[in-house]
């Protein structure tokens, strides 16, 4: 497992919400670039970035303030929020980030989905599923899109997609722990370890994560870093202590874990 501490860019500024509520905002930096360069001083080498202007409008409305982060930081960037076209990606390809995070388009235009890992390939375009109650949200987490999020996540694990990013909006920006069955469903349904979004809220939780490694791939922190939980230093280091702590009967594991391992 690995850290993506978490920058969501509204307005210009760094920002979290509680629960993908546009009117329940709080501000951590005025300027993301900055908040980015902390990140790095801190021990990070990934940083997972959500356009929320972009997610509400259906278009990249921050390309320059993620230009600028990554001029300004060596940090690997996925970047997110308002990629709904060709054009979309290859302006954030063009950019230099790492990876580029598919929501909306997963299930609204599974063409493009399709298009998308054809041109960039499965290290580069990330699919994003983000759901309440199983049921996946899109246009920024305003309306359903019809579709579970288990099958979803077995639609684009066939399509090929090698990552994919869940993300819990019951428990976003709440800071209320994770449920690590529910990583474990979707990477049993998508068919590869996903990155854990939603809820973090000490190092506690990536303990908990942590038992359940062979499902999860990385986890996303955004509040609880914010707010002093745990500085990203000590969450890079309780991902990283899964490679080498791991109990023995999980490092012989020849299967991913089954949420029946959980019971």
């Amino acid at each position: 497992m690995y850290l993506l501490p978490a920058i969501d860019i509204l307005d210009g500024h760094a920002v979290r919400l509680e629960r993908g509520d546009y009117e329940k905002v709080t501000v951590y930096h005025d300027d993301p670039a900055q908040q980015a360069q902390l990140f790095e001083e801190d021990g990070a080498q990934w940083l997972h970035v959500v356009d929320l202007d972009g997610a509400r409008a259906g278009s990249q409305g921050n390309a320059e303030v993620i230009a600028r982060i990554l001029r300004l930081t060596g940090l690997s960037v996925e970047v997110g929020g308002g990629l709904r076209t060709l054009d979309d990606l290859r302006r954030m390809a063009d950019l230099g980030v790492a990876r580029m995070v598919l929501g909306t388009a997963l299930a609204s235009d599974p063409d493009l989905a399709q298009a998308a890992r054809e041109e960039f390939g499965p290290d580069m375009v990330v699919a994003g599923i983000d759901a309440e109650g199983g049921d996946v949200k899109v246009e920024g987490w305003v309306q359903g899109a019809g579709v579970s999020a288990l099958e979803l996540a077995a639609s684009v694990g066939k399509m090929g997609y090698e990552h994919l990013v869940y993300t819990d909006i019951s428990r976003d920006g709440m800071r209320t722990g994770v449920a690590p069955a529910a990583y474990v469903e979707m990477a049993e349904a998508f068919g590869n370890p996903v990155i854990a979004s939603g809820g973090i809220s000490s190092l506690e939780d990536i303990s908990e994560l942590a038992k359940v490694s062979d499902a999860i791939e990385g986890v996303i922190a955004g509040r609880a870093i914010y707010e002093g939980a745990f500085s990203v230093a000590d969450g890079v280091a309780a991902c990283r202590s899964t490679l080498v702590d791991a109990p023995d009967h999980m490092q012989a594991l020849e299967r991913p874990l089954t949420i029946e391992d959980l019971t």
